[in-house]
């Protein structure tokens, strides 16, 4: 699997960083983390992140990419606005499994949009392009296929699957589960997140990933 990061979406000012880890052994939880997790969630002041979420430059950053394309609105919110968001609400993330509370974790602290996608769903190799209007997309906890407008930039596969729509919404199709044992990563930025910022926070994604779940990094 090869990723193609397609000129149209570099010039919009997407910033991102793709690896895979292959050979993981994922599970509901494991204490360590859930310590090192919720030690961090201790030490946060929900004020200060309801502050960030209107004052980010990153925050910002993806709000205007969006408009950009015209998919600015309530509809479109980054990942990580959103767990920030949830945060604020509940003090809390909620748990999925092991490899997904890792990279939600890395998330929440770093402000980037990050995802991970099973690799045995994935057809041929994953494209970061603007969509024609063709693709199918499936998005996490739906049931029914739903349209995908022209012009936004999506992770698309050979089968014309999104895999991720923007750095918004995940897919049914790749969804991360407790016998997942490889992951296609995704740390993404926009205009205000240095390159060097995105790869420093990947290295930290896979550091703790590879501690906790095992396996080995290519990219």
């Amino acid at each position: 699997m090869n990723f193609h990061f397609h000129d149209s979406v570099k010039q919009l000012g997407v910033n991102v960083s793709c690896f895979v880890i292959d050979g993981m052994k994922n599970c509901k939880s494991i204490d360590e983390f859930d310590a090192i997790r919720k030690s961090y969630f201790d030490s946060l002041d929900i004020n200060a992140i309801s502050q960030k979420i209107d004052s980010s430059d990153t925050i910002r950053g993806f709000r205007e990419l969006h408009s950009k394309i015209n998919c600015s609105g309530n509809k479109f919110v980054s990942a990580s606005e959103n767990l920030m968001a949830y945060f604020v609400k509940h003090k809390s993330l909620p748990s999925i499994n092991l490899i997904v509370d890792i990279y939600n974790y890395i998330s929440l602290k770093s402000e980037l949009s990050i995802g991970a996608h099973d690799t045995s769903a994935i057809k041929g190799d994953v494209h970061l392009r603007l969509t024609d209007g063709s693709e199918n997309f499936l998005p996490l906890g739906f049931a029914k296929t739903t349209a995908v407008k022209k012009g936004e930039y999506c992770y698309i596969d050979d089968a014309n699957d999104v895999i991720c729509r923007l750095e918004v919404r995940q897919v049914e199709k790749t969804k991360v589960l407790e016998t997942t044992t490889s992951c296609f990563y995704i740390v993404q930025g926009n205009p205000y997140t240095s390159s060097s910022y995105i790869e420093s926070t990947a290295k930290e994604l896979m550091d703790l990933t590879v501690r906790f779940c095992g396996g080995t990094v290519r990219l």
